[in-house]
């Protein structure tokens, strides 16, 4: 279900570069994303699609416009603040996974708890539940080595809800995956949107990707050129 605003955007911009080589990713961009949605971003490349989840996960900041998350004035925070709604409000997960090679599933899921303070026990007690949330609770000791490709990106995920965050940020999540485990995946995403509640912004190129949202944004030209709730 959803709620109220979550995300609310207002003649947002952002430019690359300067004097002749200076590209403007975004032009202007109106946005507005109530909690609990799950919404697919679409674009060519070069649309401003990535530009645009890059200041939506507070990894970047606009040039001008505002941008307010749960009613906070993020444009206004500095790097610092920045950081501590990335810690504690948002998860994201990457189309290349991102784990650590020598690390167990167990230990790669535990990394965002090692910056909140928890003991030991309590890393591996919330870990452990969000392995089992995905449906890997018999794959803790595993290294990403000895895990399928689909296996490694519910790793992935386990770690990005692992803190409990309200939103999601997904970019390309089923890049690297066959269409079997990319269904998979996505049902597992579906799962997380509507029995937890959690938001979900991603960024998609795959139509039948997409498709497992309930509402799709395209970017062209660094504007929003359609927006469509199914």
């Amino acid at each position: 279900m959803t709620g109220e605003t979550l995300i609310e955007l207002r003649s947002l911009t952002k430019t690359y570069g300067t004097g002749e080589a200076a590209f403007q990713a975004l032009r202007g961009v109106d946005l507005s994303i109530r909690r609990g949605e799950f919404v697919a971003v679409m674009g060519p490349s070069g649309s401003g699609k990535s530009t645009l989840m890059n200041l939506l996960g507070c990894l970047d900041t606009p040039d001008s416009g505002s941008y307010r998350f749960k009613g906070i004035q993020v444009e206004t925070l500095n790097k610092d603040q920045r950081s501590l709604i990335r810690r504690h409000a948002l998860g994201f997960i990457f189309q290349g996974f991102n784990l650590l090679a020598r690390t167990s599933a167990l230990e790669n899921v535990e990394l965002p708890l090692l910056y909140r303070g928890y003991s030991r026990r309590q890393r591996h007690d919330m870990a452990r539940a969000a392995l089992a949330s995905v449906g890997l609770p018999n794959k803790e000791r595993n290294t990403p080595a000895e895990l399928s490709g689909g296996q490694q990106q519910r790793v992935a995920i386990a770690r990005a809800i692992v803190t409990n965050p309200d939103t999601l940020f997904a970019d390309e999540p089923t890049g690297n995956l066959d269409s079997t485990t990319n269904k998979e995946t996505m049902e597992l995403l579906c799962g997380l949107n509507t029995k937890l509640g959690i938001s979900i912004i991603m960024v998609t190129h795959e139509d039948e990707v997409a498709a497992y949202a309930q509402r799709i944004i395209q970017v062209r030209d660094g504007l929003i050129s359609s927006d469509t709730t199914r």
